[in-house]
């Protein structure tokens, strides 16, 4: 199981508010979480996807694709993917092993 942390930047939108690309590619997410591919959560900058890193990148280029589906020209998607092998770990798993940290249980 992988983590990608994806952010779809589109160009030249004629705003600095991006909020309907944004809304339309969680749409997009929506479906392959529907059909059990991936799990996935909206942060204020970007989008955690958790799942095979084949799905990951089957989904992540139906995301890159929300900007030309609406007539833009231009789009720039950042991508950071963590990849563990050795242990199976989730998103959630990941957070609570530093709070447990933090609250000295470890």
């Amino acid at each position: 199981m992988a983590i990608a942390d994806v952010t779809i930047i589109p160009i030249g939108t004629g705003s600095p508010s991006v909020s309907a690309y944004v809304a339309d590619i969680q749409r997009v997410l929506q479906k392959f979480e529907s059909e059990g591919l991936i799990r996935f959560e909206l942060t204020p900058m970007s989008t955690l996807i958790e799942g095979e890193l084949p799905d990951l990148f089957k989904v992540i280029e139906a995301m890159h694709e929300v900007p030309f589906e609406k007539g833009l020209a231009r789009a720039a998607t950042n991508i950071r993917i963590d990849d563990r092998r050795d242990v199976a770990r989730k998103m959630e798993d990941k957070v609570a092993r530093v709070q447990s940290r933090l609250e000295g249980l470890e």
